[in-house]
């Protein structure tokens, strides 16, 4: 009889319902030995797979291990549905399993790649992806046409935080509580560590993300009710006093297969239909979750394996110890340091840190797209390799030349000025670049343009801003003083 192997992040039911016969799930100390990964991203997968097996009972067969290969060479008939990295299905192949399609995404990869292909040689844009998605599942859809009356609602979408606001004012996210399983998984954690076999970043808090199909399901339908309606406004804005902001808090659960897309979308486009959420942020949240998340999946296999090394830029300075080590104390620039605060607490901010604080960061500093996608993969809970490469190679780093976005993703501080209050308690001044007081990314920007300025100049939309290179009277001081800054900590 074949057995289904399923891995960590293939925990829903549309991974094993279809299938009558012995499941298997195998725990892979190698996994942890092999890179430093986050302590709650650790405890929060190996729970979720404790607790899965749990659910199975004596249907699953639930073994801990030095490898994978070690359980699944002495099995007959393996199948496993599609896995989610390059270097997983090159496993499955060479241990001769049976692989099936993909599951967990609203879009098919045959699907996707017919569409890239009567593309015929036009760059592939996630906007028309998104919205023949929509189309196709029939999301937000008013007899053929777009609900609300336009596809994208993003320019209600980009509001600056309250002002003078500690918080945005939402009700809290929904928590789960820990139970024995997550108990025991630390404890495992705590004698790995102890015994030298394993070594983490982060702290390992009370798990705050969910690990099983029920908890996943009552964070979605809490964030629906009470938190959905606020989601699209102040979406990409940051308070320090408000980690969570809206946001739904569901990638982790959903990148661990905990939940379908398409019964997200569902949830979150009743709301709008009832009058219980506006058209602004549901958009806004379908986009997120049946547009980018199944763009950024298609994008990592439709560009081969050999996307992750891309670096067009020629991005190759080493990743500095204080910033992998997530030391929020290293650093005077507060939106940094809070951001590496929150990835220490968390394994996880949300996207404008990701992208405008932490990976701006990195690309203006021109260290390594690889060293920082393998970053990213390890600090976050929802990280994963078909996540992180897409979305750093393609989109952080630009390191694939504007293959996946036609500009960089960086900017001076006035942007994190207006959308954050991390400038006001600051010892640097976002208007100034050069001198004791000059901001890190204020200066950093100019630092990136002036390194690049061949690259950008045929860009259309860099030019300008390539251009303002010309008008800075103290250019030469900025990139000396930014040369000799190097990789230190601001």
């Amino acid at each position: 009889m074949t057995t289904r192997w399923l891995f960590g992040d293939q925990l829903g039911r549309h991974f094993a319902d279809d299938h009558r016969g012995p499941l298997l799930m195998v725990e892979a100390l190698s996994v942890f030995k092999r890179r430093r990964f986050h302590r709650a991203k650790a405890h929060l997968v190996l729970s979720a797979m404790r607790h899965r097996a749990a659910d199975f009972g004596d249907r699953l067969a639930y073994v801990r291990a030095e490898t994978y290969a070690e359980v699944v060479r002495d099995l007959d008939d393996v199948e496993v549905v599609h896995p989610t990295s390059y270097a997983a299905l090159g496993l499955v192949e060479r241990l001769g399993c049976t692989v099936l399609p993909p599951r967990g995404f609203a879009t098919a990869r045959e699907d996707f790649e017919r569409w890239a292909e009567g593309r015929r040689g036009k760059r592939l844009v996630m906007e028309d992806f998104y919205r023949r998605a929509r189309v196709a599942h029939g999301v937000l859809m008013d007899d053929g046409e777009p609900a609300g009356g336009q596809w994208n609602f993003d320019h209600d979408n980009r509001e600056p935080p309250p002002k003078g606001a500690a918080t945005l004012g939402v009700t809290e996210p929904w928590w789960p509580s820990e139970d024995d399983i997550d108990a025991q998984v630390r404890e495992d954690l705590d004698r790995w560590e102890r015994d030298g076999d394993v070594s983490f970043i982060g702290r390992d808090g009370p798990r705050i993300f969910s690990a099983t199909r029920r908890e996943a399901l009552a964070a979605l339908d809490h964030f629906v009710e009470h938190r959905l309606p606020e989601f699209g406004a102040h979406e990409d804005a940051i308070l320090e006093g408000d980690p969570w902001m809206a946001h739904s808090l569901i990638s982790a659960p959903m990148n661990l297969g905990l939940l379908d897309p398409l019964e997200v979308v569902e949830r979150a486009e009743t709301a709008y239909r009832s009058g219980g959420a506006p058209i602004a942020s549901v958009e806004g949240f379908v986009r997120q979750v049946i547009g980018w998340r199944d763009y950024v999946w298609h994008t990592y296999w439709h560009q081969g394996d050999a996307y992750r090394r891309e670096n067009a830029l020629g991005a190759r300075e080493q990743m500095p110890k204080w910033f992998t080590d997530l030391d929020a104390d290293a650093t005077d620039a507060r939106c940094v340091s809070h951001a590496l605060g929150q990835v220490a607490e968390h394994g996880w901010v949300h996207h404008i840190p990701r992208l405008m604080v932490l990976g701006s960061y990195a690309l203006q500093r021109g260290w390594s797209p690889t060293q920082v996608t393998d970053w990213f993969h390890r600090a976050f809970v929802d990280g994963y390799d078909w996540v992180m490469v897409p979305n750093i190679v393609g989109m952080s780093q630009h390191a694939d030349g504007g293959v996946m976005m036609t500009k960089p993703y960086t900017s001076g501080g006035a942007y994190i000025n207006t959308m954050s209050d991390h400038c006001g308690s600051c010892r640097f001044n976002p208007k100034v670049r050069v001198g004791e007081d000059a901001c890190p990314f204020t200066a950093g920007y100019w630092w990136f343009l002036d390194r690049h300025r061949e690259t950008f100049a045929g860009n259309h939309r860099m030019s300008r801003a390539v251009n303002g290179l010309d008008r800075l009277k103290d250019l030469d001081e900025l990139v000396a003083q930014e040369d000799a800054r190097g990789n230190r900590a601001p």
